[in-house]
This record gives C-alpha cells, structure tokens and sequence, in this order.
C-alpha cells in the first residue's frame, strides 16, 4: 500500500535540469573539458553539488592536470541563476499531476534549501508541498545514499515501504530502492532522452512515465 508519495524536483517538477546541463557542458567545454550530453546527464544528474564539484575536479585534474572548481564554480552559478530567472518553468502537466495525488507528499531533491525554495516559488509549487521540502542539505548522505528519501519519509510519519518515489535520475532510483521505497521513473522532463529513460527502467524503477498526464490515473488508483 502507498500512504505518501515523494517527488524529485530538477527535470520532475521544474525544468531546471535542461538549463543547469546546458550551462554546465558550455562553461566546462569554454576550458577544454567536454563531455557527451547523455554520459554527463547518467554520470551526474541526481547529484548534491559539493559531490558534483568534487568529481569535475577530479575530472580536471585527471584530464586537464590541474583543480578547475574555482574557476567553474563562479561561471556555473552566474549563468545559471540568469538562465533560471528569464526560462524556468513547470515540467508540462505537473501541477495538475500534484493536485490530483490524493497522498501526503514530500519534495526531497539534490538542490540547495535556497535553490529549491526558489524553483518551487517561481513555477507556483511551493505552496503545494509545504512545510515538506527536503533538500540534500538536510542529510550527510545524498543521493544516491537513501538518507533524503528517509529522511522525508520520517518527517511526513510514513513507513518507507509504504512510500512512492518518483525519480528522472539513476542516481535518484537507486536512492529510492535503497531506501526500500516503490520507485517510478520519470521521463517527461526536457533533458530526457529514451537511452536515459531506459536506463531508469534498468536502475530497478517499476514504470517510466514519459508526460504527468500519465501520473493522474495512476495516482487515483493508489
């Protein structure tokens, strides 16, 4: 039985993840570091910044010889916070998908407190999933450690079993089968590809959904 369902953010609810990877590929190519679009996005989607950075330094030091996070991390953030302010917008359908949900639910997502609260705000999520937004700050170990999706899980006073996830990440569906949740993939967002997408499929997710419109029928039957 399902009793709560806990939502991803980035690529799930807002599309943040299209832009963050756009921003990222550009500024690391801009010093010779490059990276396949889909290798990039199954390396490091689902990931808490301090261990995203900590690997592209590790990259740079392997690949270029010398620490790059200093020089990226400054360009990243300044790109990203403009793109994010002039292009972010709901995942098509997934308003409509969250207000149909008839569960307690929980956001537990690899952003910062700040960064998610700002996300949430502008595409008028927010107030859909408050007081129960959980960000990777909130635990030692993010994904894809099952510590957020417990952690969440915890607040809202729901067993973990008896939770359901629902992830665009690999790192995402690990987190949430470790946690010893029911995990769904989701596909919908405008950084999926059909390799990614099956790749949630293999990570051990039950179902991918490829637009929110195929949430709403299934949430009434939970």
């Amino acid at each position: 039985m399902v009793c709560a369902v806990i939502f991803d953010c980035d690529g799930v609810l807002v599309e943040s993840e299209v832009i963050a990877q756009e921003v990222e590929i550009a500024v690391l190519a801009g010093i010779g570091l490059t990276y396949d679009r889909e290798e990039f996005t199954l390396r490091f989607m689902g990931r808490s910044s301090k261990v995203f950075y900590e690997m592209l330094d590790a990259d740079g030091r392997a690949r270029l010889g010398r620490s790059i996070v200093d020089e990226i991390r400054p360009a990243i953030r300044a790109r990203y916070r403009a793109a994010i302010e002039t292009r972010l917008s709901e995942v098509d359908g997934a308003l409509a998908a969250i207000r149909a949900c008839p569960l307690p639910k929980a956001v537990a997502s690899s952003s910062s407190v700040k960064g998610l609260e700002a996300k949430l705000r502008k595409v008028g999520h927010w107030d859909q999933f408050a007081p129960h937004i959980y960000s990777a700050d909130h635990v030692t170990h993010a994904k894809p450690a099952p510590d957020l999706f417990l952690h969440a899980a915890g607040s809202l006073g729901v067993a973990p079993a008896e939770c359901l996830v629902i992830e665009d990440s690999v790192n995402g569906v690990t987190a949430g089968i470790a946690a010893g949740m029911r995990v769904w993939g989701f596909a919908g967002g405008g950084h999926m590809t059909s390799r990614i997408a099956g790749r949630l499929g293999e990570a051990g997710a039950e179902r991918v959904l490829t637009h929110w419109s195929q949430a709403q029928e299934l949430f009434a039957a939970l």
